[in-house]
């Protein structure tokens, strides 16, 4: 029978090698989450930062929890965040600092992928137009496949909270895409 990960994460404690069994079961599932949160070309990025910072916790992780999946993907969820206002700061800055002569054609580069993503799918318009806590629900549960449990676990809000947010967010969803449906679903 294989270890549970909470066993798995307690025997790393005292030997830090052991923890590479947490990343092979769940490093490809959290690759897709970020992915899809940040792009391919920074989910590897994203992914070293999640497991790095789960290593550095691995002393208070709940053992009474037998599968870390909800406390990785909350520890991926704070590394998305961290991105994103990381991005704010940038483009804030970018306003802020002139341009250099040459840059000019960077500059139109950089207008043309943001003009070319705001006419991406609807999906990822209206995803994109929620409030950052209402997407990390519908993209936990509904790309991810976690529990409402597990999502309020990883974020560290009540499950009520969960439900509150998950229904708001279809609602934005189905207005946003111009859809009837009772059930609008995300799929990467």
């Amino acid at each position: 029978m294989t270890e549970d990960d909470a066993g798995v994460i307690g025997r790393s404690v005292g030997e830090p090698e052991v923890f590479a069994a947490i990343f092979d079961r769940h490093a490809p599932y959290l690759h897709r989450y970020l992915a899809r949160r940040l792009g391919r070309d920074v989910a590897d990025d994203a992914l070293a930062e999640t497991f790095l910072a789960a290593f550095r916790r691995r002393a208070r992780y709940d053992r009474q929890r037998p599968d870390a999946r909800p406390w990785l993907y909350g520890i991926a969820t704070n590394v998305v965040a961290q991105h994103r206002r990381d991005e704010v700061r940038e483009y804030r800055l970018l306003r802020v600092v002139r341009p250099q002569p040459h840059a000019e054609a960077h500059d139109d580069d950089v207008a043309a992928r943001v003009v070319a993503e705001a006419r991406g799918p609807e999906l990822g318009a209206a995803l994109a137009a929620l409030a950052d806590g209402d997407r990390d629900v519908v993209l936990l549960t509904a790309a991810e496949g976690l529990s409402y449990e597990e999502v309020a676990e990883a974020l560290g809000i009540p499950v009520g909270t969960v439900r509150s947010r998950l229904n708001r967010a279809r609602r934005k969803l189905r207005a946003a895409l111009g859809t009837d449906s009772e059930e609008v679903s995300v799929h990467g």
